[in-house]
């Protein structure tokens, strides 16, 4: 019978998980039974997400609400004869689909090219024989032999281990390397207290091994977090569900008005073909065509202007979701640290050598800190590799003290090894032994407690003194008033004899205790500030020790709030639908959350918007991937991220930049500002060519505009002064400000007060002009028809400068001092002359001259809605102040 995956193989004794897998720690797998386990449980590969296709883009970008609306005016068209508005809208639809699918799958394929990586291999032993495989082809049984430097291919169970140690942050989030041996551990120890295995994508620091293959695939731990990564279901953007319900909003108007223009021509007499041809003016007149593709085209120019400053977007409508963020879940390690150990102070005798971050360390007058120095880079098995510590190779801490020392340009050269003691996790120190001028120099370093119980003497200044009881608790509150900080301590000792065959850990002389910290990543406390800037609140949800979590938070510039998480309520049993009251308020004012696993990040993200939060999640493990699918928006690293969280994310920052994402923020605000402005211009300027129609009709006038001038003014004139809003830079200001409501739609109150008062304003200058057209000049409909779409259509492009200048002054407006809006009202100029004077367009339009008089009046008109907007603001700025005072 062929065994199947062992449950909890971490609390099995060794032979036993090697009886039940059916395999010889000393000869391995047969290659018969090999191949017949490869093709029972499959590769070891993680089932991967699908990529998405060329045929999922394209459905997202037409499952709108709105566009479904434009398709349905064009095949109404079709249907009653009227082609040409039938092909236009058509044209206007193919195009929005094109930019968004060519821009979507441009960051698809950028995306891919982060997935790639080399092809792994790993040395593995099978029939007495040890050669190197790909490590697709392990199955459960396999022995795998490992050293310092390789990545863990598989779940693995320790065997054999000598001073082996493990970095598992990308799974556990804890930056400090795990010390593993072949001991069993009880069968619900957390997954950071497995010592006897060895998990798929960490990373050995340092050692050797031989570890048996436990599990493969999708049943490691991190194919159970990327199972859970897949059943997290991402929301729908708040831009996609506004713009949706702006477009049900807009059925539900356009039926009003036909309704009542129709039923007051039916009224009035028209004949049943002119009421058509109105109700089709009408539809079209409703229906925003602009407003797909204005959209599409802001948000892709926010995906291409994010790219430059290192922000990959994965989906268009994600560009704005981080301007309503109102919380960020933000990892620890590698996020806000740098996921590397630097040494920030020696505590010796009588003093406190601080070490600064950079530059050239100066030993000074203290032997001691010498001493200390060249015993931290005697006593290491790192390779530094280079001038820069992230060039080496080896554990963090090793390669911190490796750093240090080659800054206070330490001569080590003359020291030949001789021995070496790896690291014994029972005695828990490593030692090395050298020979200079004819002695032997035995330099350790250790846990300080371990350590300190097997120094007889110290180090002080140039004197050696008698390490007594007193002393060594002296040194052991020193060691836990650093740990306390949140940093890592070694104590370093040292002894020098005329033979190399002693023990190496008998009458040692203590030199100092070192401490460690993960480094912050210097962008991040101004990040930090922005964001509390802007009203964003930022939560810390790693899974490191509380102190560390806490030292972290206070350096990055993030208040805990009311504590760190506390040990009796644990996120990973956590309901997000069933949180009392209490516990939802201790949640709500803990900024700070350590050893939260997994599943406990993703419950967290779940409450949070269950509370009505906008939640962006931060992180480049595997351990954040299922709460980065499911926040409102994820955001991984890409330099340091892993594969599972780059797969799971919305957002990728190539530099790993914490600062990156205030600058994602505030375009995500600015964008959301620049939308805000191109609808209330573009419904605007529809509602005042409804109201043109509907008011005349209503008042038996005959129609001052065509379905397809309408569809003209708004594929042609409309769409370049919008996208000219669209591409504004945004208000200086804007990350002053606090996040808009989670639930604040693009149109609320005052927006929609601004397009029925510009509305109006345009329709009372084209009527005005139509009328004065008809019964001043006296000039033909046709004629005057000209002169209402000439009045209509310039009215329109000063609009742009109203509409640009929310709260304030045309004359104050960001729009004034936008260029892309003078260069959008040229061309449309240019677009509305060739109508007018191109016999082509004027004629297929039905736009025949309204001579000198007739092109006068429209252009005096159109300027009645520029004139008045300053008058009103004005107007409303005198009544605030006399509020006020």
């Amino acid at each position: 019978m062929k065994p199947e995956f062992i449950d909890a193989p971490h609390a099995h004794p060794v032979a036993e998980v090697l009886q039940m897998l059916d395999t010889d720690a000393e000869q391995g797998l047969g290659w018969h039974e090999a191949r017949k386990r490869l093709a029972r449980y499959g590769p070891n590969h993680l089932r991967q997400i699908k990529p998405r296709s060329m045929l999922s883009i394209l459905f997202h970008q037409v499952r709108g609400f709105i566009f479904w609306l434009l398709a349905a005016a064009s095949a109404f068209a079709y249907m009653i004869g009227d082609t040409a508005e039938a092909v236009a809208i058509v044209v206007v639809l193919v195009l929005n689909v094109l930019i968004g699918l060519v821009t979507e799958r441009r960051a698809a394929r950028s995306m891919e090219a982060l997935k790639h990586i080399a092809d792994t291999r790993t040395r593995i032993r099978r029939d007495g024989h040890v050669f190197m495989a790909d490590a697709r082809d392990l199955v459960p049984g396999d022995i795998v032999i490992i050293e310092a430097g390789d990545v863990i291919t598989a779940d693995l169970r320790v065997i054999k281990a000598t001073g082996l140690e493990c970095d598992e942050s990308v799974l556990t989030g804890e930056s400090i390397a795990v010390a593993k041996s072949t001991e069993a551990v009880e069968i619900d120890s957390i997954l950071g207290e497995r010592i006897g295995m060895l998990f798929k994508g960490s990373a050995v620091t340092r050692g050797l091994a031989e570890a048996v293959v436990t599990g493969i695939g999708m049943q490691t731990e991190v194919g159970h977090i990327s199972a859970l990564v897949q059943a997290a279901e991402p929301e729908s953007t708040p831009l996609e569900s506004q713009l949706n319900r702006l477009g049900q909003k807009l059925v539900a108007l356009m039926i009003a008005l036909c309704g009542v223009t129709v039923g007051a021509g039916y009224v009035r007499g028209y004949p049943a073909t002119e009421l058509i041809q109105t109700g089709i003016a009408l539809a079209v007149a409703a229906i925003p065509e602009g407003l797909p593709v204005v959209a599409t085209l802001c948000l892709a120019r926010g995906m291409w202007r994010m790219a430059t400053h290192n922000a990959l977007i994965r989906r268009l409508s994600s560009v704005e979701t981080l301007g309503a963020t109102t919380v960020i879940l933000t990892d620890k390690t590698g996020t806000l640290t740098e996921n590397r150990m630097s040494v920030t102070r020696y505590l010796l005798s009588g003093e406190t050598q601080e070490v600064t971050a950079e530059g050239p360390l100066d030993t000074g007058q203290s032997p001691a800190l010498l001493w200390a120095l060249r015993i931290g880079a005697l006593c290491n098995s790192a390779d530094r590799g280079g001038p820069l510590q992230s060039e080496g190779t080896g554990d963090p801490m090793e390669l911190a003290l490796l750093d240090v020392a080659a800054r206070a340009n330490l001569d080590l050269a003359d020291y030949r090894v001789v021995a070496e003691h790896a690291f014994d996790p029972d005695h828990r120190m490593m030692a090395q032994i050298h020979e200079f001028e004819g002695r032997f120099l035995f330099s350790v370093k250790g846990a300080p407690e371990a350590v300190l119980a097997r120094c007889t003497h110290v180090l002080s200044d140039s004197v050696t003194l008698p390490l007594d009881a007193a002393a060594r608790h002296a040194w052991q509150n020193k060691s836990c008033a650093a740990a306390a900080e949140g940093l890592r301590c070694l104590a370093l000792a040292m002894k020098s004899r005329d033979a190399s065959n002693e023990h190496p850990y008998a009458d040692l002389m203590l030199i100092a205790i070192v401490a460690f910290a993960d480094p912050m990543r210097h962008e991040v406390p101004a990040a930090i500030a922005a964001c509390k800037t802007a009203g964003i609140r930022v939560v810390m949800v790693t899974g490191d020790h509380a102190a560390t979590a806490l030292r972290i938070a206070r350096d990055a510039g993030i208040d805990p709030g009311r504590a760190a998480m506390p040990d009796d309520l644990d996120l990973a049993t956590l309901d997000p639908a069933r949180v009392d009251p209490a516990t939802a308020q201790r949640l709500l004012q803990t900024n700070v959350f350590a050893r939260v696993s997994p599943s406990g990040k993703l419950a967290l993200a779940t409450f949070l918007q269950k509370s009505g939060q906008i939640v962006a999640m931060t992180g480049d493990g595997v351990n954040d991937a299922p709460a980065l699918r499911k926040a409102d928006i994820g955001i991984a690293m890409g330099h340091r991220g892993t594969q599972v969280a780059r797969e799971a994310a919305e957002m990728v920052l190539r530099d790993d930049s914490f600062a990156t994402i205030v600058t994602a923020v505030r375009e995500g605000r600015a964008i959301f500002d620049n939308i805000r402005k191109f609808v209330v211009y573009l419904m605007s300027c529809n509602l005042s060519e409804v109201l043109v129609v509907g008011i005349a009709v209503a008042a038996g006038l005959p129609a001052p505009l065509t379905p397809l001038q309408i569809l003209f003014l708004n594929l042609v004139t409309d769409v370049f002064p919008a996208f000219a809003l669209g591409l504004g830079p945004g208000d200086p200001d804007i990350l002053k400000r606090p996040p808009r409501h989670a639930k604040e739609s693009i149109m609320g109150r005052y927006q929609w007060r601004r397009v029925a008062w510009l509305g109006t304003l345009i329709t009372v200058a084209t009527l005005g002009a139509f009328g004065l057209a008809l019964f001043w000049l006296a000039l033909a409909p046709a004629q005057a028809t000209t002169v209402a779409f000439l009045t209509l259509s310039l009215a329109q492009l000063w609009n742009v400068i109203n509409a640009g200048a929310p709260r304030r002054a045309p004359v104050d407006s960001g729009a004034m001092r936008n260029p892309f809006v003078w260069g959008a009202i040229t061309l449309c100029l240019g677009l509305v002359a060739t109508a007018l004077w191109v016999p082509v367009f004027s004629d297929v339009l039905e736009l025949p001259s309204p001579g000198g008089a007739g092109l006068v009046l429209a252009l005096g008109t159109s300027f009645l809605p520029l004139v008045a907007m300053p008058i009103a603001a004005l107007r409303a700025r005198a009544q605030n102040h006399a509020l006020q005072s």
